[in-house]
């Protein structure tokens, strides 16, 4: 893993990380922002502590444990990722209200354009900043956006303490056995 100065690391700051996707995935993994790490690597989920790719091979949907810079390959198992809020920053809540709510009407667009069959949302808080639905809990939603089932999964972030890898796999897995009928 490369090493960042927090020069470097706070020169990522309002960047924008590329998604990984395409049309019709079976799931479309959407973190809430990129964090600085991931911005200054281009790669998503890469700050070390992060679980998403651990959890992603414990669930089932990787066959393999995957570095941040393998992400392309997510497209051959039919997943993807994008996020709420497009920029950068240190801290999720260093973002405003209007940027989640902006943050999930573009997210909205997106979905309808690519039509993935699920949307993962990674994040409970920022799904219900999001798309404004205070009383959403972790799991599928009842939402649809065009065909597109909803589910929310907890934050990888290592700060969520309360999931471990192993209870965050057995939800990440629930959602794969979904998206798998």
């Amino acid at each position: 893993m490369t090493r960042f100065t927090p020069e470097e690391l706070e020169a990522a700051r309002d960047r924008l990380v590329p998604d990984v996707v395409a049309d019709g995935l079976h799931v479309l993994f959407c973190g809430i922002n990129p964090g600085l790490m991931t911005a200054a690597t281009g790669h998503h989920f890469a700050r070390p502590g992060n679980r998403f790719w651990p959890v992603l091979h414990l669930s089932g949907f990787a066959p393999r444990l995957m570095k941040p810079s393998e992400q392309e390959e997510l497209l051959s198992y039919g997943l993807g990722i994008t996020n709420v809020v497009a920029r950068a920053s240190a801290r999720a809540d260093e973002l405003s209200a209007e940027e989640y709510r902006e943050g999930g009407r573009l997210l909205a667009e997106k979905v309808t354009r690519l039509k993935p069959r699920w949307l993962a949302v990674v994040g409970v808080t920022a799904y219900r900043a999001a798309f404004e639905d205070r009383k959403a809990q972790v799991g599928p939603q009842g939402r649809m956006i065009g065909d597109t089932r909803v589910w929310v999964l907890p934050n990888p972030s290592g700060l969520n303490a309360h999931w471990t890898a192993a209870t965050m796999a057995e939800e990440f897995a629930r959602l794969r056995v979904a998206a798998d009928s």
